[in-house]
């Protein structure tokens, strides 16, 4: 079973990786009665000294006080000279509560501070939950020297583990890349289940590495990789208060530091990030509330790559198409319909649909050979692929996402209770 008592997804990895450590790096978690009594419910993360820090957050306009705070601080630049700290909790998404939001952050970041040395200035919060409670920070401070004393490099599983909310399943993956000065090591940790579409997704993502490398150039590097992992994902169609993505590079690693990240070794390391990152995006999708498929939607031939995505995304968030899926069913009209309504450009006898190899649909028309049994036996696969050429162009997206169950309604009809 999940933390939440909920099944393990049938779309889950046999097990939680094993994770490298990343020097300078450490983590401890604890129970402390957030939402619920025994449940380890509060991460925090000591990165040390000499660190780089950057991050990316949700859009939403009602963004949680703990999201705003983490804005405000990176926002006066990413060095962290003196260490910094990531506190997480579960169980409350600290978000809509008012001027009180903000008071707990402060609350919260200033034991933190106080247990850790560390700058409150460079003390992150993440909290993860039901939105408009009034977070009982008192709980999380109480619990904070404990987790100071509980520090440890080798505890990311169970970091991987206290941050769960309805996720059923630890996320975490990694990468290494070798260089000639030496290898650098990179370590991520995800949490999230629903409340999933781009601008980031209710989901909280904590990536670290031992590379030495500027704050900018990190930034940079982290960004230009969310449009093809956290931002191509969708569970529901619906973006969080709270959504959080911190990346730390702690400098420890012998390889030599990155400067550009056009060099050999910085186009090295850019990719094995975006690959992380990609894969804790799609263990995120994975995990999908009720999710019994995972499905990747592939569109091509778009008279731009924002109109694939348009395309993409109106496929993978389909009600439709999602439930379709759920039932096996090969109605890849509904492919057509979702076509349609995107607001992409679009000509209808030009299309072509594929479910795997197979051509269901082409110039305007059902494929002469296309195989009714054959398709609906594919649809029986945990994993599908769903391809749509629109002929026009060479805009082209990868989306993930997955099916609709009675499942999603049971887990989000009783949320709060």
């Amino acid at each position: 079973m999940g933390k939440a008592g909920l099944p393990v997804s049938p779309l889950a990895p046999a097990g939680f990786p094993d994770l490298p450590v990343i020097a300078g790096v450490e983590f401890a978690s604890a129970a402390a009665g957030v939402k619920y009594q025994g449940r380890t419910d509060v991460t925090l993360i000591r990165i040390a000294p000499g660190s780089t820090v950057a991050g990316a957050f949700t859009r939403s306009s009602t963004r949680a006080a703990c999201v705003l705070d983490n804005q405000a601080k990176l926002a006066q630049g990413g060095d962290a000279p003196d260490g910094a700290a990531v506190i997480v909790n579960s169980g409350n998404a600290n978000a809509f509560t008012g001027a009180r939001g903000q008071e707990s952050v402060d609350a919260v970041t200033a034991a933190v501070a106080a247990a850790t040395g560390v700058p409150a200035g460079r003390v992150f919060s993440s909290s993860t939950g039901v939105i408009g409670e009034p977070l009982p920070h008192d709980r999380i401070v109480a619990v904070v020297d404990d987790l100071v004393r509980g520090l440890d490099e080798g505890g990311v599983a169970d970091a991987a583990r206290a941050i769960m909310t309805t996720d059923t399943f630890p996320k975490g993956a990694s990468a290494t890349v070798a260089t000639e000065g030496g290898e650098i090591r990179i370590s991520g940790i995800a949490k999230g289940s629903g409340m999933i579409a781009p601008d980031m997704a209710t989901m909280l993502v904590y990536v670290f590495t031992d590379a030495r490398i500027a704050a900018s150039l990190l930034q940079h590097a982290l960004s230009s990789g969310l449009e093809t992992s956290f931002n191509a994902i969708t569970v529901d169609s619906d973006t969080s208060t709270s959504d959080a993505l911190i990346c730390a590079a702690t400098g420890r690693s012998a390889a030599a530091e990155i400067t550009s990240l056009d060099s050999v070794d910085g186009i090295a390391f850019v990719k094995a990030l975006h690959g992380v990152m990609r894969e804790l995006a799609q263990l995120v999708v994975r995990d999908g509330e009720g999710a019994t498929k995972f499905v990747e939607v592939r569109v091509t031939g778009a008279e731009s790559d924002a109109d694939a995505r348009k395309v993409a995304m109106a496929i993978a968030n389909s009600p439709l198409v999602k439930t379709a899926i759920a039932g096996e069913d090969a109605n890849w009209g509904r492919i057509v319909a979702a076509v349609g309504k995107s607001g992409a450009e679009a000509d209808r006898d030009r299309l072509t649909i594929r479910f795997g190899d197979m051509i269901l649909a082409q110039n305007g028309w059902r494929a002469p050979d296309y195989d009714e049994a054959a398709a609906s036996a594919y649809m029986k696969n945990q994993d599908l692929v769903i391809s749509v050429d629109l002929g026009l162009g060479q805009g082209a997206r990868t989306v993930w996402t997955c099916d609709l169950t009675h499942g999603y309604i049971d887990i989000n009809a009783d949320y709060r209770s």
